[in-house]
């Protein structure tokens, strides 16, 4: 969240902002520019169609009401009885034409008058041609023929048509008028969809312009954080160097000191410790006493530097196995295992090869506490019955594995093994070259496998060269 607030301070809020309230905006904007346009639309083509509408009802109107007077002046003329059907078939249906006439301008409130003076002159001309047949019926012929030669039924029908005329100019304009609105309107239409398809382009490319400014953020964020993160991985890299020399450096001062107390508890107190027992072997000799008192001190001296030296051999033989240095390393490994076993009454079973390669001193020390450290958690946690030691050297490999059949180690507990044995235990194995791997198999119990390059356990072929 700093890193957007910064990113936002540095570009402007109204920035960010801005983009999606235009974008409202314009979507608002366009909704209600789309609903009066198509408002207008539906106007205009309403108005065009009850002009039309008009249109062809004056125009029904006007062929009726001229057939029927035609039909009348032919029957005038012939005496034909078609012409009187004709006549009979038309009339009623001017009335309808000219309701319907009606009707449609009476919706939109337009031409009220001329309209209404339609329709008396309508009612007048229609009552003076019945006026005319029926005067042909009752008088003859001669009567019928003067009264439609009266100028008053022309002059009718002509205000008739004259007000059908003005009507029909009326309409056109009326036509031309909405065309031209409608026509207008779909251009403002298109202008405004136009405008608007450009400025849905430009937030686009806005909104296209910040995305791709956030992706180049984010990468230079990522490069930043990639390159933090190597530095970290080299600095940690570079502290577990430092560690693991030192803990190596550590470990070797400590089988030095080891060595040497070693060395010391055997010649010094080794010494001491026969020297007293041969002083107190002299003087049994030198002062005999038949007194059972003095001779159970004798003995209990006797036992007691016997003791001493039995913890003084284990304590060294723990320091630097003697068996290490004088017959190397698979006769210490048996040795500690054997001894192991009988101290603490494992079962135990070693497949150790007779012919051992040369390894250097301190390759045979670390296999060496290795093997004893598997022991010793044996003996701490496993709570085993039996426990086996193999050893195999095979393809420039030097393989360990100790295995038992204790309670195992818990698998959710194999990926965070933190015990100060298994940590000392890798790190010789990796100090050495090599892999390790501990797993609790199905049938239970543990199985601790050291795998080492031989290659880095040899003595170099110059020190042997030189000790030859």
């Amino acid at each position: 969240m700093r890193i957007l607030d910064e990113e936002i301070r540095g570009i402007g809020r109204w920035y960010i902002a801005m983009p999606p309230l235009l974008l409202i905006g314009f979507l608002v904007g366009l909704f209600f520019l789309a609903a009066a346009g198509q408002t207008r639309l539906e106007a205009g083509n309403e108005r065009v169609r009850n002009s039309q509408l008009r249109q062809q009802a004056l125009s029904e109107f006007t062929a009726r009401i001229n057939k029927a007077e035609s039909a009348q002046r032919g029957y005038l003329l012939t005496g034909e009885g078609s012409y009187v059907a004709t006549y009979r078939d038309v009339l009623p249906r001017i009335a309808g034409s000219l309701d319907q006439l009606q009707a449609a301008y009476g919706e939109s409130g337009l031409q009220s008058e001329p309209m209404a003076r339609l329709k008396v002159l309508t009612g007048v001309k229609m009552a003076e041609l019945e006026d005319t047949l029926a005067l042909l019926d009752k008088g003859g012929m001669i009567p019928a023929m003067q009264l439609a030669r009266i100028d008053a039924g022309t002059r009718i029908m002509n205000e008739i048509l004259d007000i059908v005329r003005e009507t029909r100019l009326h309409e056109a304009a009326e036509l031309s008028a909405a065309t031209a609105q409608a026509r207008s309107d779909l251009i403002w239409s298109r202008l405004f969809t136009g405008a608007g398809a450009i400025l849905n382009i430009g937030l686009v490319l806005l909104a296209m312009r910040l995305v791709y400014n956030d992706m180049r953020r984010r990468a230079r964020q990522a490069s930043d954080l990639r390159g933090q993160k190597r530095e970290l991985e080299n600095q940690v890299a570079e502290r577990t160097r430092e560690l693991t020399a030192l803990s190596t450096h550590l470990q070797g001062v400590s089988e030095q000191e080891k060595s040497a107390l070693s060395r010391e508890l055997h010649d010094e107190l080794g010494g001491l410790l026969v020297a007293a027992r041969m002083d107190l072997s002299w003087l049994q000799q030198r002062l005999p006493t038949s007194n059972p008192a003095i001779e159970q001190r004798f003995k209990r001296i006797h036992d007691s530097l016997s003791a001493g030296v039995e913890l003084k051999r284990r304590v060294v033989e723990e320091l630097r196995p003697t068996l290490l240095d004088n017959m190397g390393l698979f006769a210490a490994l048996r040795w500690q295992f054997k001894e192991t076993c009988r101290r603490t009454g494992l079962v135990c079973t070693e497949s150790i090869p007779t012919l051992e390669p040369p390894l250097s001193p301190d390759a045979a020390i670390g296999i060496f506490r290795i093997a004893q450290e598997a022991m010793t958690n044996i003996l701490k946690h496993a709570k085993a019955k039996s426990a086996d030691l193999a050893v195999t050297v095979h393809n420039d490999t030097f393989t360990l594995r100790v295995t038992d059949d204790g309670r195992g180690i818990p698998s959710n507990r194999l990926q965070t093994i933190s015990s100060h044995g298994l940590a000392s235990m890798r790190h010789r194995i990796t100090a050495l070259g090599g892999t390790w791997d501990v797993h609790s198999p199905a049938s239970g119990g543990t199985v601790v496998t050291a795998v080492i390059p031989l290659a880095g356990l040899l003595v170099p072929e110059d020190a042997t060269a030189t000790v030859a």
